[in-house]
């Protein structure tokens, strides 16, 4: 009888002993969980803007495109992998002044008839925090080359499945290398134009549904 109630004891012990096992357990962490699918952002162009600067003579002179979009693929939590694709209507320039742009569609600058479009297409981003590296290929005038936009993500915000995400980046190009090479020299000496130019992008994207 003694040796059967031991039994029964132990067997009795044996659910408390394996709840007291788990309660024991570490949880898991949230580095062991799988990370977050990344998410589309089609760009809000009506909340973003594409601008360059040039030096011209003694100051510069900035402008901007009209007509412009893209696409953002990236976790918010997690921005290295994500994407960055955008395309740019050449004729879509401005720079405040008609006579101004039309030359600079022109086979002169830009040559927006045989090259109607300037794309962007990330070939890969380095993330630290919410400082970005985004490596890719600028396309214009029908000539590739790989250019680096140093940024920042911003906010993101709103409903879920509907949220905002805001960027901001920068990159320097010379345009000697896209063969937009027109200029000529300025009274005292040197040339009207500067080569460098100076590229910024501020980005309000839309998460769109996973498809």
């Amino acid at each position: 009888m003694r040796v059967r109630s031991r039994t029964l004891a132990v067997l009795a012990a044996v659910p408390a002993l394996l709840a007291a096992t788990v309660a024991a357990a570490p949880s898991a962490r949230l580095s062991d969980a799988p990370g977050a699918a990344p998410v589309r952002w089609q760009i809000d162009q009506s909340h973003s803007e594409l601008t360059f600067r040039i030096r011209h003579l003694v100051s510069r002179v900035n402008g901007s495109f009209n007509s412009w979009g893209g696409t953002i693929v990236a976790d918010p939590a997690s921005l290295a992998g994500g994407s960055v694709s955008v395309d740019i209507q050449t004729a879509s320039i401005d720079t405040n002044n008609e006579r101004r742009d039309t030359h600079l569609r022109s086979a002169d600058f830009f040559d927006a008839e045989s090259h109607p479009v300037i794309t962007f297409r990330s070939t890969r981003v380095v993330a630290s925090g919410r400082d970005l590296q985004v490596h890719g290929n600028l396309t214009l005038r029908g000539v590739t080359k790989p250019v680096v936009l140093e940024g920042r993500m911003l906010e993101v915000g709103g409903t879920p499945g509907r949220r905002r995400i805001g960027f901001e980046a920068e990159t320097r190009i010379n345009r000697m290398d896209y063969n937009v090479s027109w200029n000529r020299a300025a009274e005292g000496g040197g040339a009207v134009l500067g080569d460098e130019v100076t590229i910024s992008i501020a980005i309000e994207a839309v998460e769109q549904p996973a498809s």
